[in-house]
């Protein structure tokens, strides 16, 4: 039965959940636009503990999504996993950001595509189908009339993700179905990290880096 502490900051959610066997059983999270993980995961994690009347030795492991997704978000989630790792000598396994994000849709026919904003009219995405598998690997997609085409002419596409505002303004297909107001979310992590868990698919803690898909880019400040 294992104990797991589940770490999501790809986004402006900062999430954390603790998971049993795979089952979440406690979860706190916060989407501030402002982007305060930094400030407020450890505040987090610390309640969660707290709340649930558990330390920190009890754990079995920590999970952290590990992206695509925010470049300094990323960086703040993976920096706490780490330290509580090597503070408490427990193993560090890493989640796909989109994949736990397609978990928050649930079909029986067609694809989900997952898909995080990245600049401009771009998306980071992935493509699973109706058992999470996946059919198309993580992309950075410049969005068009003919992003996802394919998918679209074959069956119903759902779209979820903090990409699909932008999305729903250029793809019209009648197969689209856009899932709105869902971020990466610790909820779904536990089930993923289980898994990784049980086969000891595991990090490296001292190499481990995020997934950030394309280099950081630096934008300078507007003139006031």
């Amino acid at each position: 039965m294992a104990l797991l502490l589940n770490i999501e900051t790809a986004t402006t959610n900062c999430s954390v959940s603790l998971s049993k066997d795979g089952e979440t059983f406690a979860l706190k999270e916060d989407n501030d636009k402002g982007y305060s993980h930094a400030e407020r995961l450890h505040v987090y994690i610390k309640a969660l503990f707290e709340d649930n009347n558990i330390e920190t030795s009890q754990l079995d492991g920590i999970a952290i999504s590990k992206g695509p997704g925010s470049y300094t978000g990323l960086r703040i989630g993976v920096s706490a996993a780490k330290g509580l790792c090597y503070a408490l000598d427990k193993p560090l396994i890493s989640v796909s950001t989109l994949e736990a994000l397609a978990h928050q849709v649930s079909i029986t026919d067609g694809v989900i595509v997952s898909m995080l904003d990245a600049r401009r009219m771009e998306v980071y995405a992935a493509v699973y189908d109706a058992n999470y598998n996946e059919v198309r690997s993580i992309e950075a997609e410049i969005l068009d009339e003919h992003a996802f085409e394919t998918f679209l002419e074959e069956g119903k596409v759902y779209f979820v993700g903090n990409g699909v505002e932008k999305t729903k303004t250029i793809i019209t297909h009648p197969n689209a179905v856009f899932v709105d107001g869902k971020l990466p979310s610790a909820r779904e992590m536990g089930a993923l990290a289980d898994v990784k868990y049980k086969k000891s698919d595991t990090e490296d803690v001292a190499y481990f880096e995020p997934y950030y898909l394309k280099d950081f880019v630096a934008l300078k400040p507007k003139a006031k």
